[in-house]
């Protein structure tokens, strides 16, 4: 009997691949693999009872503080893509491996989901699932279906389907962000509606404001308003605090690693105001060096991490220069929430690179620097461009002299 290890959400892509599995792929048995990431309760009932009508076995795997724990690395690093935080990208890979062990231990002899051939999910799944000795397969793909098929197909053969609005919005969500997209928002023209968003209250209506005080151990989030919290509990309670005023809405064209652009929206109120306060903690106790430096780091982590590669070697490299530049990103960070924004307006850290009598306007000189130090500096500043205007300026007057 040949069986084959489905990544089942109770979607309709997921939900249309197991009838085609068994009828096109010819598998005896499909496994179904729902993995917790901080989904809502509700997606799991509605996979469980999609599940039961196709009369398909369902393992629901916990990985919700392994991802929590991702998702702070990704703080640490400053990790966005083209401006908004990484979410679906970073749960990819946690998701993959969860169904990969289970296969494994199911004695499946295949791998299987329902991404299309025009995203980046089948890639993040695939970089994991290609590493084993298993096939991989992608009925969506492979068959090139469209959604108004898949619907189509679901109500001709009276198949349960469980998705945002009745299957019109693909949402995927996790414990970082959640995402909608399709339908009527791949005109890139067209205005959602307040009501694809459930996350954040409209930015319009946010009149209150809120401050919050964020605590770092070694760039880590560790505390809110002096309550030490686990990594998803932080999540899990500043996704409610920022939601509450609006804050991390993001509605991008985005550039796919295939190339094609395509309309995004996205909530992570609790990746905003993380990332926020962590990039100003930095601010704080990072050499303006090291800060130039770990620009291009950040980046770099950022791009393989959507990429779904954080099981990169390189990933391991630029681990190990964050985690020496995070030995000192500890302290706290004051967040006011206002009208849709995160902002930092305070910060404090005993490894501050920062000293208030140096930089104050009262004080006359720093240390035993006088002001009048800076004048030689002031000086042999711009000196190089002066002598290059100077010459090019002699340059063309000898050439207008020429032609004389």
């Amino acid at each position: 009997m040949t069986s084959v290890a489905l990544a089942f959400s109770g979607g309709l892509d997921t939900t249309v691949c197991v009838s085609l599995l068994q009828e096109e792929y010819g598998y005896d048995e499909v496994v179904g693999v729902t993995v917790d990431v901080g989904q809502p309760q509700s997606e799991f009932e509605e996979a469980q009872e999609t599940a039961d009508a196709h009369g398909l076995d369902l393992h629901v795997v916990d990985a919700k503080d392994q991802f929590a724990d991702l998702c702070f690395d990704s703080v640490r690093a400053n990790a966005t893509y083209q401006g908004y935080p990484l979410g679906t990208a970073l749960a990819r890979p946690v998701i993959a491996n969860a169904i990969l062990d289970v296969a494994e231990k199911e004695g499946c002899d295949a791998l299987a989901h329902g991404c299309t051939g025009k995203g980046n999910d089948q890639l993040r799944f695939e970089v994991v699932w290609r590493a084993s000795d298993l096939d991989v397969i992608a009925p969506v793909r492979e068959l090139e279906l469209t959604r108004e098929w898949e619907q189509q197909y679901a109500e001709e053969h009276d198949l349960p389907v469980q998705s945002g609005n009745s299957g019109v919005w693909s949402i995927d969500t996790n414990l970082w962000s959640r995402s909608v997209e399709g339908g009527q928002l791949e005109d890139p023209n067209y205005v959602p509606p307040e009501d694809i968003y459930e996350w954040t209250r409209d930015p319009a209506n946010a009149t209150e404001t809120e401050l919050v005080e964020i605590g770092f151990e070694n760039g880590y989030p560790i505390a809110l308003n002096g309550e030490a919290l686990s990594p998803a509990e932080l999540i899990e309670t500043l996704n409610e605090q920022a939601g509450n005023h609006g804050v991390g809405r993001t509605d991008m064209m985005e550039d796919r690693m295939l190339g094609l652009k395509v309309r995004e929206n996205y909530e992570h109120p609790a990746a905003t105001t993380l990332l926020t306060a962590h990039e100003a903690l930095e601010q704080l106790v990072l050499t303006q060096d090291e800060r130039e430096f770990k620009r291009a780091i950040d980046d770099e982590w950022a791009q393989k991490g959507y990429q779904g590669l954080v099981e990169h070697p390189l990933i391991d490299a630029l681990d190990g220069f964050i985690a020496e530049t995070q030995t000192r990103v500890t302290g706290s960070v004051t967040v006011k929430f206002e009208g849709g924004q995160a902002r930092a307006v305070g910060r404090e850290s005993e490894y501050a690179v920062y000293s208030e009598d140096a930089a104050s306007f009262n004080t006359s000189g720093v240390g035993d620097i006088t002001q009048q130090d800076a004048t030689g500096v002031a000086k042999y500043h711009g000196f190089q461009s002066r002598l290059a205007n100077a010459a090019a300026e002699a340059a063309e007057s000898d050439d207008e002299g020429d032609g004389e």
